[in-house]
């Protein structure tokens, strides 16, 4: 049986631990640092303080006879004795009473001072002792001044007070990171209790940005773009749903009824396939808008190309079949990247649209114009038929919408021509408009224009046809 793994602690108790190792990383060494200086420190103090004694005992000395007990002077050198130079004890403070005498240490013929440590005095103690001479000769008496290992020195109290320090000063460390962390996450906490209410009920719903630019925010920018992406794409299956199931009827009725007709009416059984044939072509080509409407969007910009716009216009136009004349207007080398399959189906469903309500003529021009957002690739279709009504303007553009129910249903197309227009324009990152002229009605694609061989404008060509990209 495999042993479970160990739980991984939060994020916020990773910073904790991260910023009170580091705390300890610092303070310790500190720490150990401030021991050393203190130690020596205080050493050096208890030098200077007995160096100063002695020297004042030995001043004195020389002038007059001492005192016995000679008097200390309060700065904790308490052991003083004067010697002759055959060990007699001459001169003692009262604390240096003790027979024994403080130190063997005489200083050197050519030395004034010297120091030592000795630890030879009773229950194991130290004494700093200094030696100065009274006079030069070699026979001197020598004063001694010291004191016994201060109690901060002879034991671990400095130790032990600087690692409660540490411990103090590590728990305040960790209790700021634990704080400041907490605040810091608190925004990703935020974020991911709004992702977990992201449901295919309710895509709408967007996590909250913090302001400024650094790392959180840039997290709450990108997990909104991506739950923005989610809600289309959500709304775009529910649409695919919704228009399959309400416009699908139509047709498979249709081939029912017929096929019914003809099984009870077995001498129109000509007619009735006749019938069902069309409206099965109609439920094809539905079908295929539909899933051309689903697919748009998922393809990777990598497979774009570039492709030149007056081309794919031109190859259309004459490829089809003859109808209503249709003057062309092309400049040349208008460069637009992206799927040719998807353009070309622009360019068709335009025409197409353009044919269909045109009353004598079509006209299809492309060219380029520039604003402060860059240059762009303009594709325009004008028929002169009726012209649309303002409130339609962009209700045309949506799935299904037909102005003319009956004549659409019969004659027109699939009712999704404008929608993929406009769907496949966009994913581009293009615009489509429409345009109402007292002629008639203009539509105008918009395309983020790219460089391609030869930007220079050239002559424009005109062509007269009567109107697939499959021969581009």
């Amino acid at each position: 049986m495999p042993l479970p793994w160990p739980r991984v602690p939060s994020l916020r108790a990773r910073l904790t631990l991260i910023a009170t190792a580091a705390a300890a990383l610092v303070l310790i060494p500190v720490a150990i640092i401030a021991d050393i200086v203190l130690r020596h420190g205080i050493a050096d103090r208890i030098w200077d303080d007995s160096l100063s004694t002695a020297s004042r005992i030995a001043a004195e000395a020389q002038v007059e006879r001492l005192p016995d007990p000679l008097p200390t002077s309060g700065n904790g050198i308490d052991l003083i004795e004067v010697v002759a130079s055959d060990g007699r004890i001459m001169a003692a403070s009262t604390a240096a009473r003790d027979p024994r005498r403080l130190s063997p240490l005489r200083p050197a013929p050519d030395s004034q001072v010297s120091r030592a440590t000795s630890c030879s005095l009773p229950h194991g103690e130290c004494l700093y002792v200094t030696a100065v001479k009274v006079s030069p000769e070699p026979d001197s008496a020598v004063v001694y001044a010291g004191r016994v290992t201060p109690a901060v020195l002879g034991t671990r109290l400095p130790e032990l007070g600087f690692l409660l320090a540490c411990l103090l000063l590590c728990g305040g460390v960790a209790s700021i990171a634990w704080l400041v962390a907490g605040r810091a996450l608190r925004p990703v906490e935020a974020i991911r209790s709004e992702l977990g209410e992201v449901a295919p009920s309710n895509p709408g719903c967007r996590v909250p940005e913090p302001p400024g630019d650094d790392e959180i925010a840039r997290l709450a920018r990108t997990a909104n773009d991506a739950l923005s992406r989610l809600e289309r794409s959500i709304q775009q299956q529910r649409q695919f749903a919704a228009d399959a199931s309400h416009e699908l009827r139509t047709p498979i009725a249709g081939i029912r009824a017929q096929l019914e007709c003809a099984r009870l009416h077995p001498e129109d059984t000509e007619e009735a396939v006749e019938a069902a044939l069309r409206d099965t072509g109609r439920l094809e080509a539905i079908v295929a808008d539909l899933l051309l409407l689903a697919r748009l969007g998922t393809a990777p910009s990598t497979v774009r190309e570039l492709l030149d716009l007056g081309e794919l216009l031109t190859a259309e136009v004459r490829s089809r079949p003859v109808g209503v004349p249709t003057h062309l207007q092309v400049i040349p080398d208008v460069m637009v990247k992206g799927l040719r399959p998807q353009l070309c189906r622009v360019v068709t469903n335009l025409l197409d649209n353009a044919e269909r309500h045109a009353a004598t003529r079509v006209h299809a021009e492309i060219g380029r114009v520039g604003d402060e957002t860059g240059e762009h690739a303009t594709l325009s279709v004008f028929n002169d038929g009726e012209p649309i009504p303002e409130a339609d303007r962009d209700r045309i553009f949506e799935r299904f919408y037909r102005r003319d129910t009956a004549r659409s249903r019969t004659h027109g197309g699939t009712g999704l021509g404008l929608a993929i227009a406009r769907e496949v324009v966009e994913s581009h990152g293009g615009t489509i408009h429409v345009e109402c002229e007292d002629a008639g009605v203009r539509f105008v694609v918009r395309l983020p224009l790219s460089p391609g061989r030869d930007t220079a404008p050239g002559p424009a060509s005109e062509a007269t046809s009567g109107t697939t990209c499959g021969a581009a």
